[in-house]
């Protein structure tokens, strides 16, 4: 990646989250209202805990955009932890006199062994606090700007839920995704949902998590983004390293994924259709069972990526563990959390998914200006059709 940067910066319960995107082509309109409606997503859904309560993201620009359009510099976000009231001590920039309580019991699942075992912390807070999902909020964030700079194109990213807690949906097709934006698990088929909420009610008064499945489709990408040419180029590649990258996501695939390996290759791979059946958009397939990309390059067709989340590691009737000063078995840490985070883990994904193709987006036309950009992708499209039709 490295048309589209960002970094991040910020801890669970410390003042708030800084974020600073690098690489947007100067004149994209932009305002926080942009990015509010993703934060607001993000922050819903069945199963969440008591903090969803305390937050009330909002991200403000404070660099980057000025009249409501980019300059082509760095834009830098801000959003405040409103929980911080409550850890200022804590969570203390200055060092503060009074004793602070060192969390050192374990937590099965989590970034508390491997993570102060490689930075030589004695307190578990120093790693939990970055590795929180907390995080994910200011990814959300620069996924809402990358989202912008690809809707100018008529880019649009989706996703829903596919399983909870072992309860798994019949997708219609077509998807209605108003309806899925007012399920409460994001689901689109109301009969699984409300297993899916059964599910969840199920396992919180055993202190208990759930996982599921999730799935992310992009509309509207042209051919051509990604490359064969590099293994880091490839888009496929590109988008499962992101994927992975979210908290509390252990597997990722493309289209069929691994129900793939379970198929002849006559059922599996996508016939390319005739001219005349194209219907306004160049080279379709008569299946997209690829997920919309072949040999690390966009096909034209949907992108269909989809991503499995295990059951978050904080548990109300904490695992066995040891503790981290003595070795010694112990009940694991606790820390207030949600039961299930699969609803909004659907909206962490779209955001990296955003973000990936926000990047590809601009290696294949990128330019200093909006208008820049536009002409480059135009002029690749009014090149892509039959070879005999366009000389």
């Amino acid at each position: 990646m490295g048309h589209f940067r960002f970094l991040t910066a910020g801890e669970s319960h410390g003042k708030g989250l800084t974020m600073v995107i690098e690489g947007l082509p100067a004149g994209l309109p932009l305002s926080e209202a942009d990015i509010a409606p993703d934060l607001a997503r993000r922050q819903g859904g069945y199963g969440r805990g008591g903090r969803m309560k305390i937050e009330k993201d909002r991200a403000e620009i404070t660099a980057g955009v000025r009249h409501g359009r980019t300059l082509g510099s760095p834009v830098a976000l801000w959003i405040e932890n409103r929980d911080w009231v409550n850890w200022t001590e804590k969570m203390a920039v200055e060092p503060v006199e009074t004793e602070i309580e060192r969390v050192t019991r374990l937590r099965p699942g989590h970034a508390d062994l491997p993570g102060t075992l490689k930075y030589g912390f004695d307190d578990v807070r120093n790693v939990l606090e970055r590795a929180s999902a907390r995080e994910t909020a200011a990814r959300v964030a620069v996924g809402a700007v990358a989202r912008r700079l690809l809707a100018e194109f008529g880019v649009e990213i989706r996703s829903h839920v596919l399983s909870i807690g072992g309860v798994e949906a019949s997708v219609p097709d077509p998807i209605d995704w108003n309806a899925v934006e007012a399920s409460p698990v994001r689901c689109a088929d109301p009969v699984a949902a409300e297993a899916m909420v059964a599910a969840i009610n199920a396992a919180k008064p055993d202190g208990d998590t759930v996982g599921g499945e999730i799935e992310v489709r992009a509309m509207g990408v042209p051919p051509g983004l990604g490359s064969h040419v590099h293994w880091d180029r490839k888009l496929d590649g590109r988008i499962a390293q992101a994927i992975l990258s979210i908290n509390a996501f252990k597997a990722v695939g493309l289209g069929l994924g691994f129900e793939a390996a379970r198929m002849r290759g006559s059922r599996v791979h996508d016939v390319i259709l005739p001219v005349d059946q194209w219907q306004g958009r160049p080279w379709r397939h008569a299946t997209n069972n690829a997920g919309g990309i072949e040999a690390g390059i966009t096909t034209g067709e949907d992108i269909i990526v989809r991503a499995a989340i295990k059951p978050i590691p904080t548990l109300a009737h904490p695992l066995p563990s040891v503790d981290l000063d003595t070795g010694e078995e112990v009940l694991a840490h606790y820390e207030r959390s949600d039961v299930c985070v699969v609803p909004a883990g659907g909206v962490v994904a779209e955001a990296m998914v955003a973000i990936v193709l926000a990047d590809a987006w601009l290696e294949k036309f990128g330019g200093d200006t909006l208008e820049e950009v536009r002409r480059n992708y135009e002029g690749f499209l009014a090149t892509i059709g039959p070879r005999a039709r366009s000389s």
